[in-house]
């Protein structure tokens, strides 16, 4: 079989440079890609100082990063920050990290809607760095997909991945990161990698992206004052999903039901967890050994909409009832919270609305609707949500994760 090329040109309605299907086959959790020409429209997104003034908020999560080149150091600030800060900064090796702009800022937001090819729920954020001449956050790993879109300026980007190395199918195995613990710098609070040998290097023009699948080495460093918009996935660590998973079960389970052991024989050897102690251990949790698909899918919906969340909506300041809604709906819009994740799956001949960690019944095309757009013509929200519908919408209005607003 062929190796795919680890170069590609954006091709007109083929951002990637090839249909979705190809890059999913070919390079999703697999081996790098870089596409020259992606995303040219989203290059100057956002400015430099919009971005500097976002970090400088309360609520927004920022950082700054300073290379010393001469001594090989790497200083880690966090935010928020003070106008004040940036002047003192020079001109060189220093970089602003913001993340969940496409949170605040619509225009950057619009970049998501070229990853329309992933599940909604995949993408984790889209952070924005603005870095002068020299600066960098250093040699490292990503647990997660990213794909790095040059924003303006030019950004030099060097990886290590060795070609010849066979990928095995993400569906029979674990990706993982090659590196381990004691491989990391323990002299920054960055988690920077001792040694890197990189085997490809770029210099990227506005518009170009780096797609890298989760632990792959790879370093970035602006040549000239530089942005870049990274488009994170959500990757969820196999520990956490096993923690919550058990805490929603526990949840439903009660303290009375206990580890019971009705056949206990005289202990031979005291203080042994023996064989049969085990097995009874074992069926004191059968959730674990045969979980429904019901369960499961309430459970995942939950919590991967509730994951990583900065910030939770705010109630609406004044509650709507249901009949209020429906006369206000012909002449209205609905705007859906930035922060308020959304997510569905089939139930029956209905669906499992899943957001910012909760789960409502609704009918299907509403949670389709619901979903699929940041704003929602009132009219056609009414058509899909019918009578039963307009109970779960207003709930959603209630709580601050849908909001009225006048149609334009």
């Amino acid at each position: 079989m062929t190796t795919p090329p680890i170069e590609a040109h954006a091709k007109r309605h083929q951002p990637l440079g090839m249909p979705p299907a190809r890059f999913l086959r070919d390079y999703w959790q697999k081996r790098p890609l870089l596409i020259r020409g992606a995303f040219t429209q989203f290059h100057n997104a956002i400015t430099p100082e919009d971005l500097a003034g976002l970090a400088c908020e309360e609520a927004a999560l920022s950082r700054i990063v300073l290379r010393d080149p001469e001594r090989d150091r790497w200083t880690l600030r966090n935010g928020p920050f003070a106008e004040t800060d940036f002047a003192k900064l020079g001109k060189r090796n220093w970089t602003l990290l913001v993340q969940d702009v496409d949170k605040w800022d619509v225009d950057v937001a619009a970049l998501l809607g070229e990853f329309a090819f992933l599940p909604s729920w995949r993408i984790d954020d889209i952070m924005v760095s603005y870095a002068t001449d020299g600066g960098g956050v250093g040699p490292h790993v990503d647990n997660y997909d990213v794909f790095l879109v040059q924003g303006v300026g030019q950004r030099r980007w060097r990886i290590s991945f060795d070609m010849r190395a066979p990928r095995k199918s993400p569906h029979i195995r674990v990706r993982t990161s090659q590196f381990a613990p004691q491989e990391f710098r323990t002299d920054s609070d960055l988690k920077l990698l001792r040694e890197f040998t990189p085997t490809h290097e770029w210099l990227l023009e506005p518009g170009d992206t780096l797609y890298l699948p989760p632990g792959e080495a790879h370093e970035g460093a602006a040549v000239g004052a530089c942005m870049t918009f990274s488009v994170g996935m959500r990757a969820p660590a196999q520990a956490e999903l096993l923690l919550d998973f058990a805490e929603c079960l526990a949840d439903a389970m009660g303290e009375e039901r206990r580890y019971v052991d009705p056949d206990l024989a005289p202990s031979k050897n005291s203080g042994e967890i023996d064989a049969a102690a085990l097995a009874r251990a074992r069926a004191a949790m059968p959730h674990f050994s045969n979980v429904d698909n019901a369960t499961l899918a309430r459970w995942f919906g939950c919590f991967i909409t509730r994951y990583r969340a900065a910030h939770e909506a705010a109630p609406a300041a004044r509650s709507i009832t249901v009949a209020q809604l429906a006369v206000k709906l012909p002449r209205a819009s609905l705007l859906r919270n930035p922060w308020s994740r959304m997510a569905w799956t089939r139930q029956g001949r209905n669906a499992l609305l899943f957001i910012a960690g909760h789960a409502h019944t609704c009918p299907l095309a509403l949670a389709r609707l619901l979903s699929g757009a940041r704003e929602i013509s009132g009219t056609e929200l009414q058509r899909c949500a019918g009578e039963t519908g307009l109970s779960v919408v207003a709930d959603l209005v209630n709580a601050g994760h849908l909001q009225l607003s006048r149609q334009r």
